[in-house]
């Protein structure tokens, strides 16, 4: 049995241990990683004979165990089923930046699985994740060329904060998740409350400094316990082949690549790649089959080389783009609202041939999403989903639940947009926005984004501020890179660099940035961010153009929300034993109703009378008798004592037989009988809440005033 080794550090101001060679011995590579009361399984496992793909077959699972926090999945089966959100997310948060740190032609499949076992809610499982992640491939025998390490990023009263703890980060205006290597930056993910992209780049600066003592700390590990990497083969072309082919074709696949309409380009590239099939398939028709198959890849692959390098060296060295655009331009700009009447709000918004469709749905709060999961959030008012349909590029494929891509961008959408939702207490509603892609070429994320900033304000939802996207691209050949506004789908395939800037005329709110090589430098960041920030207000100006301002009326379809403040402790006196008496209310005003722990009282209703009904029963329901007020009430109870009168819904007074008159009452029917209404004054509230009322006060009240008259 190996012997368990122990590496030890801080992160963030908390303990950081690392345990090699005690569990999951028979991957390639597998640590855990204790991150305060954190604890997170990490084993990479890789095949030992290369695919037959032209990608790299990386997965990265991030399994989250409910155990971790105490609790038992919900549902009927007990157990933990699909990937949460949260989860799917966290598995491509890992992946951007570890996917880059292998070597161009490798397909052996490589499989990551983080078991999350223990979770501190100040100690980030995610963090703890990437980390073992990247450390499990570093000591295995996985030709990985890491390690890299991720950190989180706040601020908070104007201070950058490594790894923010739960409270830090509800204080933070900042929500930055930053990776990369000891050499530079390589992955962003990004949430912020309109930041500046001077403070934005201080933050990303602020983590990567983090990132090299992590780094540094695991190349500690790998030296003392690290295994001697594989012997593999990367997929590789004849060099000479690949000259022949380039030496002949190079002209025809620029003036391929240089079309203008994208399914036009895609038509020219493709002829192009067919006519080099075509002839070298000719040309080694006499060879041996088996010779013959892989000659036939290798020239597929130099085709699809080709297109690449031609578009490289167009952006690199010529400056120019594909469809002819200068670095900085933008794609034409459309956009319109209110095309779908029935809908509470909508926007389409076209970039060029990329176009989103976005809805707005509005709901009483009681819809707000549930969340099962191993975080300490419950549950979310606002949600924001992304489709992708296939017709959108022009294609046939798979049709069904949303991939991880979907989630993903729906993810970055939404965090986009939550910065400029109102809150509960100035909107009572929860809010669904869904985007449909309905054509795409590149940035139908951002598109997103553009088109539920015009649905929100279609629907009446009193944002703060609109919110455009904007894709940024880069090209780079070692010292020379050319950075690139708007980035079509071509651009982006073919690229180094997806860097996506959403923000406010104020400032960002949300930042994702993904790179196929392994880093970029601070000057590269710099420019693309002051970039970004020229296509924002570009984009911004459309949209005000179209709609200057949330719409002051909500849709006649949109449900009519208010919310009233009753006393917490008042809250059974609604509800009723078993839910009655809050279900008698709905019965009878036809009205849903949702009261929190803390007495908020949001009615919902499209029929605005109701509503005031079912208001003034609660409000009936909930107020407070006083000693001095005085109340019309029925007398619904009649003793030999006196008479119990209701003064309120659920609150009756006594009023005591010798408190019914001026004179001596011989007998309590003598006064009032059963159904009778009296006006009485309250003269005392017991210890038990028990009232007491008087009919002779407000006769003596009486008296008085006639004979001031």
């Amino acid at each position: 049995m190996s012997e368990k080794q122990v590496f030890k550090t801080t992160w963030g101001g908390r303990p950081l241990q690392v345990e090699i060679g005690q569990l999951a011995k028979q991957a390639n590579g597998a640590v855990l990683v204790r991150y305060g009361d954190t604890v997170v399984l990490s084993a990479a496992v890789a095949s030992k004979e290369a695919k037959d793909t032209n990608f790299f077959p990386l997965t990265i699972n991030y399994e989250e165990k409910m155990y971790a926090v105490g609790k038992i999945p919900g549902g009927f089966i007990k157990r933990e089923g699909r990937p949460s959100t949260d989860a799917t997310l966290t598995a491509r948060l890992i992946d951007r930046p570890i996917r880059p740190m292998f070597a161009d032609g490798f397909r052996n499949e490589v499989q990551v699985t983080n078991v999350v076992m223990s979770v501190e809610q100040d100690c980030s499982p995610a963090m703890a994740a990437m980390f073992g992640s990247s450390l499990a491939l570093a000591i295995s025998d996985v030709p990985f060329d890491g390690p890299i390490a991720g950190v989180d990023v706040g601020r908070v009263n104007g201070e950058y904060v490594l790894n923010p703890t739960v409270e830090q980060h509800a204080e933070s205006d900042i929500d930055l998740t930053v990776a990369g290597t000891k050499q530079a930056i390589n992955m962003v993910e990004s949430g912020a409350k309109e930041v500046s992209e001077e403070d934005m780049l201080g933050a990303l600066l602020f983590g990567f400094e983090a990132i090299k003592e992590m780094v540094a700390f695991q190349s500690e590990i790998v030296a003392a316990v690290g295994k001697e990497k594989m012997e593999i083969s990367l997929l590789q072309v004849d060099a000479e082949l690949k000259k022949e082919i380039f030496d002949s074709y190079y002209s025809t696949m620029k003036t391929a690549v240089m079309t203008m309409d994208k399914l036009d380009r895609e038509d020219e590239i493709e002829k192009v790649k067919e006519t080099v099939k075509e002839v070298y398939a000719e040309k080694f028709a006499n060879v041996e089959t088996e010779d013959l198959v892989q000659i036939t890849k290798e020239v597929k692959q130099i085709a699809e080389d080709l297109e690449k390098d031609v578009v490289r060296e167009l952006i690199t060295i010529d400056k120019i783009r594909p469809d002819g655009r200068q670095l900085d331009e933008i794609r034409p700009l459309a956009a319109e609202t209110g095309l779908l009447p029935r809908v509470h709000g909508s926007g389409l918004f076209t970039r060029g041939q990329t176009q989103a469709l976005s809805a707005c749905t509005l709901a009483p709060l009681g819809e707000h999403q549930i969340i099962d999961g191993l975080g300490s959030v419950e549950s979310k008012r606002f949600i924001h989903h992304y489709n992708f349909p296939q017709f959108s590029v022009g294609s046939t494929g798979r049709a069904g639940s949303p991939g991880r891509r979907e989630i993903g961008h729906g993810a970055l959408g939404e965090r986009a947009l939550a910065q400029i939702i109102p809150s509960e207490e100035d909107f009572p509603y929860t809010i669904r926005l869904v985007a449909e892609v309905l054509e795409s070429n590149g940035s139908s994320s951002q598109a997103s984004i553009c088109a539920g900033t015009l649905a929100l304000m279609d629907a009446g939802v009193p944002i703060k501020a609109p919110v455009a996207g904007i894709a940024m691209g880069l090209v780079s050949d070692g010292e020379n890179y050319t950075i690139l506004t708007d980035i079509q789908g071509l651009e982006d395939h073919l690229g180094d660099m997806d860097f996506k800037v959403a923000g406010t005329k104020d400032g960002i709110t949300a930042l994702q940035m993904d790179i196929k090589i392994q880093g970029i430098t601070e000057q590269i960041l710099s420019e693309a961010l002051v970039q970004a920030k020229k296509a924002r207000m570009e984009i911004l100006e459309v949209l005000t153009d179209t709609i200057a301002a949330p719409r002051e009326e909500l849709s006649p379809y949109a449900p009519k929300i208010e919310m009233i403040q009753i006393d917490p402790d008042k809250i059974k006196t609604v509800i009723g034993k078993g839910g009655d008496t809050i279900n008698g209310i709905i019965d009878e005003t036809g009205v849903k109703i949702d009261i929190d722990q803390d007495g908020n009282v949001s009615i919902a209703s499209s029929d605005a009378d109701m509503i005031k009904k079912a208001i003034k029963i609660i409000e009936e329901l909930t107020k407070e008798v006083k000693v001095g007020e005085v109340y019309l009430g029925k007398v619904v109870r009649v003793e030999k004592f006196g008479a119990f009168v209701n003064l309120i819904k659920g609150k009756d007074a006594l009023v005591h037989i010798s408190q019914l008159a001026n004179e001596r009452v011989n007998k309590v029917e003598d006064v009032v009988k059963m159904g009778d209404e009296v006006l009485v004054k309250v003269t005392e509230i017991d210890r038990q809440g028990r009232v007491n009322a008087s009919r002779k006060a407000m006769l003596k009240e009486e008296e008085s005033k006639k004979e001031e008259k």
